[in-house]
């Protein structure tokens, strides 16, 4: 008979590194949110772009269909991986910074899709990147975790 280890506490988790979006045009995509965001371009190749957000974190943006044979590289070799669908990502920002960020959605012609106050506070503005993916724009207040 096989016992199971009693549990122990986890080695810890820093915060989230990278999330990916899966968009029809890699092109169009990076395009969309270096301009808009100002994420500065890290890795580019045929397949996929990483683009550097702010506070150690990396938005992966790959063409759909393009991932899902491992990926061979001279270190090592990549899993397969691929997403369908419309998806959701959530960026924060100050309380002070949404005006500005509502005029600069208005000038980039962005349509904010809902406008939210959240119980505790918080403020979250909804819209869509060229591909539909849902984003969010948040001030504090929203998570108990991401508090002013």
């Amino acid at each position: 008979m096989t016992t199971t280890p009693p549990p122990t506490a986890s080695p810890s988790v820093t915060h989230v590194l990278e999330v990916s979006l899966y968009v029809a045009d890699l092109d169009r995509a990076q395009h969309f949110y270096q301009h808009l965001f100002g994420f500065a371009p890290y890795l580019r190749d045929e397949r996929m772009c990483a683009l550097g957000v702010p506070g150690r974190q990396v938005l992966l943006l790959f063409r759909r269909g393009a991932s899902t044979q491992p990926s061979r590289t001279p270190f090592g070799e990549i899993p397969p991986h691929d997403g369908h669908g419309t998806l959701h990502l959530c960026f924060a920002i100050t309380e002070a910074e949404l005006p500005a960020w509502s005029d600069r959605l208005a000038a980039f012609a962005i349509a904010v899709e809902s406008r939210l106050r959240w119980p505790a506070g918080g403020t979250s503005l909804y819209f869509r990147d060229p591909d539909g993916h849902s984003l969010e724009l948040a001030t504090p207040g929203l998570w108990p975790n991401y508090r002013a």
